[in-house]
């Protein structure tokens, strides 16, 4: 077996262990961890979109969790609408998702480093109190869907083990298409921008396009990510787009790997299972958690994904350092 075969072959067994998860689940009574796995893989394609814009484009971007709140609340109007079909709401959602950081992008990327870090933030709150005073989609306390986005194909959106199989297929497609951009010119470009935006300007690349086009591809997933959340738990709130969440991503990205092609995933994965874990244990969960987080990044300062790196994932990876990278664009 060549290396390409060995670097496909964890995932490809991990992506079939999912596949039957949801038809083995039942018979040993673990009906409840569908939808914590169907949760954990939303939060890995959000992640997924961060770890690209941060890992890859160098851009520290401290609202993120904005555009995953534009592609729910996104969703939740056209379902107002009359929208039913799934597939029409969540491509809007990615749309929605998109415009907002095309103009945020338009104004944002015009600054470096710290500033940049401040004017995303900036952005994040401003849709964040956009999203309290709507009073028609539930103002600051939430909105519930009154049932979930017909999926079409003789599939019950229902039935959370369908609705499980097509989150997993949506979200198996976006990683293997941000593998593919990753390893791109498009992609390799980006990297050369992270790593010496002077240079790529000298060389003749239009950096400042480069960098659009992966801020908003990188939103766009998010905002379909923040779809799946509201068609899984029929309910979105404003506290989901809350700059906080945008930190809580960020960590999950650099605990992953920050620049590791799994980074986001295997991030998430930690992540949303110690939270689960320790929170079933005690209602101070917040405490051992940071402590588990801090013993986790002394030990593996270039996250987790760098303890069980492999060729495939080494490719322009460059072991990307969080503090390294905020030094360096500043």
């Amino acid at each position: 077996m060549n290396s390409h075969n060995n670097a496909w072959l964890a995932p490809g067994l991990l992506l079939a262990a999912l596949a039957v998860f949801p038809a083995l689940a039942p018979h040993f009574g673990l009906d409840y961890y569908t939808g914590f796995v169907m949760r954990m893989l939303i939060v890995m394609l959000i992640a997924t979109s961060l770890n690209f814009l941060m890992g890859y484009g160098g851009m520290v971007a401290l609202g993120h969790a904005g555009f995953v709140g534009v592609g729910a609340y996104a969703l939740v109007a056209m379902t107002e609408a009359g929208i039913t079909n799934a597939w029409a709401l969540w491509g809007g959602a990615m749309l929605a998702a998109a415009v907002a950081a095309l103009l945020v992008g338009a104004v944002s990327l015009r600054t470096r480093g710290v500033y940049f870090i401040m004017i995303t933030l900036a952005f994040a709150q401003m849709l964040y109190y956009l999203a309290v005073s709507l009073r028609a989609y539930g103002g600051d306390d939430g909105y519930n869907l009154m049932a979930r986005p017909l999926l079409g194909f003789g599939l019950n959106a229902d039935d959370d083990a369908t609705l499980y199989w097509v989150v997993l297929a949506v979200c198996a497609l976006c990683f293997l298409f941000f593998h593919h951009a990753i390893g791109s010119r498009f992609g390799q470009a980006l990297i050369g921008v992270r790593d010496n935006e002077s240079r790529m300007l000298a060389l003749g690349y239009p950096v400042f396009l480069l960098k659009l086009q992966a801020f908003v591809i990188a939103a766009a997933v998010a905002g379909l990510g923040g779809a799946l959340m509201v068609t899984q738990n029929s309910f979105i709130s404003p506290s989901s787009m809350h700059w906080s969440q945008s930190a809580v991503l960020i960590v999950i990205v650099v605990l992953g790997g920050l620049g590791h092609r799994w980074g986001g995933v295997i991030g998430a994965a930690v992540w949303v299972s110690l939270e689960e874990v320790l929170r079933m244990s005690t209602e101070y969960w917040h405490w051992p958690l940071g402590a588990l987080l801090i013993a986790i990044i002394l030990f593996a300062p270039d996250g987790l994904g760098a303890l069980c790196r492999c060729r495939a994932a080494g490719t322009g990876a460059a072991r990307v350092g969080f503090f390294h990278l905020l030094r360096r664009s500043a």
